[in-house]
């Protein structure tokens, strides 16, 4: 629904611009959507989306690799427009998440030198959340202005140059964890894949809390591992194609949030989406409309199979997404 609020908002309050493809667009400036990951895992409906894609394009990014060679090898085909015959892209998403250039002047064996150890920023922010899980810090940027691309020039000669294929559209995203609601903790039970019935346990804890036998509860909580706090995750993007780009984004961050819970210890939050300049491309707009007269379907549960592997550990066959239900694809074509 709240993808769909969006959709409506454009075409209904959107401005008309120019843009660099030359299809022109209608968008807006700002614009924000929630997702409470214990409702359900926030995937259109309305349309099918790519899941398999989804996946293995993030366990592509965390792996820090920026050749399309692993997405190839998969069947995902959404980089290859941008890449060279080689497959590289050049520093995109993965190089900046897990080895940003770093080119800092240090004090190194007596005098000033150039420390060019690469920063790992997922590394950081998993060791900042458990460690440090109340910092204002927990912060993942992929926008290096050395590294983006001379818009003067094609794909592949900013490649060649050592710069960006494509400047990131996701930019900028935050961690923030606050205590877990007693409700909360319980509805996360279900996303536990090592508790065995969780329906029937948490039947029985919820026995307990209408009896407000809230030590005894508690104590079970503790014995099952039940997390006390909870992670939500906010991205900032910069640029959202809303009918091509922003399902594939919602569903991403979404599981990369859950993924991040899964691997520092918390329960699920929320999925924050913070658009900067959100637009529907004009040939998109019968798409839209389409779209806009469908009914969203229940939405499914993504089961994280995680028995305490690494961020980068993640396999395509450690998740499943069931009851996934959704309306038949729509067809929009990409604006490169």
């Amino acid at each position: 629904k709240q993808y769909l609020d969006l959709i409506k908002n454009v075409l209904e309050t959107g401005g008309l611009r120019r843009d660099r493809t030359g299809v022109g667009t209608i968008g807006v400036f700002g614009y924000q959507n929630r997702y409470n990951l214990l409702d359900g895992f926030p995937i259109v409906t309305t349309k099918k989306v790519n899941i398999n894609a989804i996946i293995h394009e993030l366990i592509w990014f965390l792996n820090g690799d920026t050749n399309i060679k692993y997405l190839t090898d998969n069947g995902v085909k959404i980089w290859n427009e941008w890449a060279l015959p080689n497959g590289d892209l050049g520093p995109v998403y993965g190089k900046m998440w897990r080895s940003w250039p770093n080119g800092k002047f240090v004090f190194k064996g007596g005098g000033l030198g150039l420390n060019d150890e690469p920063i790992d920023q997922i590394a950081d922010l998993i060791d900042g959340l458990k460690n440090k899980p109340f910092s204002r810090r927990h912060i993942i940027s992929g926008w290096n202005p050395a590294l983006l691309p001379d818009e003067s020039k094609s794909h592949k000669e900013n490649v060649e140059a050592g710069r960006q294929a494509l400047p990131p559209c996701h930019t900028l995203f935050q961690f923030y964890v606050m205590e877990a609601t007693l409700t909360e903790r319980i509805q996360y039970i279900r996303q536990m894949t090592e508790v065995v019935n969780p329906e029937e346990v948490i039947s029985e804890l919820m026995v307990l809390n209408d009896a407000r036998e809230h030590n005894e509860l508690f104590e079970h909580l503790d014995k099952l591992c039940v997390p006390i706090y909870k992670l939500s995750c906010q991205l900032y993007q910069r640029s959202a194609d809303i009918m091509l780009g922003v399902p594939f984004n919602i569903a991403s961050y979404a599981l990369l949030t859950m993924m991040v819970s899964k691997v520092a210890g918390f329960v699920y939050g929320d999925f924050v989406h913070t658009f900067g300049d959100a637009h529907i491309y004009t040939n998109h707009f019968d798409g839209a409309r389409l779209q806009l007269e469908r009914v969203p379907h229940k939405l499914p549960t993504m089961k994280i199979n995680y028995s305490g592997q690494e961020i980068d550990q993640f396999k395509f066959e450690n998740f499943e997404l069931s009851g996934y239900e959704f309306d038949p694809h729509i067809k929009f074509e990409i604006a490169v």
